[in-house]
Formats: structure tokens, C-alpha cells, sequence
């Protein structure tokens, strides 16, 4: 996906918020040219190699303006979500928002990244590691088990016992 996606993302808005998301797209784009951007999860999101950095997405009462590391700028505007790193400020109205701040929270959002693909990759690869410890150890505990137990003793197949009346019929051929 590239910028057109992004720009038939805002045109399908209202005037409003399109105003808005023009507005940061266009300064996200000149604050962070190296950054990669794309429809992800059906918002516009700008990457810093493989993260996401900062993205925006356009709600009923305006337009949310998201940093993926956020959390860890130290700005009192924005405000802390979720349970990782992110923060977020809304806007109704390009008026709204200043520019300064603006480019200082999208220098940091260039430069302070989380790496939420290192960390999944870290966390899948725990993961990986724990399960197959758990079989390991299960194996080991059935290995140890079956050690312990006697061998089962298989008994001689016993001799049917004559009867009296089969050593007679016996007796008489």
C-alpha cells in the first residue's frame, strides 16, 4: 500500500476530519520521510522499519492522532492507552492542532520506536521454548515411570487337566 491508499482513506472522510487527517498526513510525511506508510488495520500508520511509529485514525467526534511508543515521550498532552506503549491525542479541527508540538512528538515518534516486532518475535520464541521443555519434561517423567514398574511376569500357559472321563474315552479307543 502506499500514500494513495492513505490519500483515498482521508477523501472518503468528511470535510472535517479530512481536514485533519490531511493536515497530519502531510506533516508526518515531511517529519519522518523515511518512514514507510500503509493502511494497517484499516488506518493509516507510518513504519519505522518494521514498526509502526504513528498513525491516525478518524473516529465520530474527530480524528485520534496515535505514537506506537508514546507512552515513554514524557509529553502531558498525550494521553497513555492500552496495556504496551501508546499514547494518543484527539483533534475536531485542524485548528487544533500546533504544529510545534506536533514535530517535536514526530521527531520522537523517529527516534524513540518500539520494537514491537522484536518483542513478538522474543515472546513466540519463549513461548516455543516453554512448550517444548513441558514435552521434554512429561517425556522424562513417562521414561522414569516406566523404569520403576517390575516387569510384568507372563505366566506359563497352563495344561488343561485331564478329566476322568477323557482318560476314559481315551483308554477305550
Amino acid at each position: 500500500m502506499s500514500p494513495d491508499s492513505i490519500s483515498s482513506y482521508v477523501s472518503s472522510l468528511d470535510p472535517q476530519r479530512a481536514a485533519v487527517c490531511d493536515r497530519l498526513a502531510k506533516s508526518i510525511d515531511a517529519t519522518l520521510p523515511r518512514a514507510t506508510s500503509k493502511l494497517w488495520h484499516s488506518i493509516p500508520v507510518w513504519f519505522v522499519g518494521e514498526n509502526p511509529a504513528v498513525g491516525f485514525t478518524a473516529r465520530k467526534t474527530g480524528v485520534m492522532l496515535m505514537f506506537w511508543n508514546g507512552q515513554h515521550f514524557e509529553e502531558p498532552e498525550l494521553e497513555n492507552t492500552g496495556s504496551f506503549h501508546m499514547a494518543q491525542i484527539a483533534f475536531e479541527d485542524p485548528a487544533q492542532i500546533d504544529e510545534q508540538k506536533l514535530s517535536r512528538w514526530l521527531e520522537k515518534a523517529g527516534t524513540s520506536i518500539w520494537d514491537m516486532v522484536g518483542e513478538r518475535r522474543a515472546f513466540v520464541e519463549n513461548q516455543r521454548k516453554a512448550k517444548a521443555a513441558k514435552a521434554a519434561k512429561a517425556a522424562k517423567t513417562v521414561k522414569r515411570a516406566k523404569a520403576r514398574k517390575p516387569a510384568k511376569k507372563t505366566s506359563k500357559p497352563k495344561l488343561a487337566k485331564r478329566t476322568k472321563s477323557k482318560k476314559r474315552a481315551k483308554a477305550k479307543k
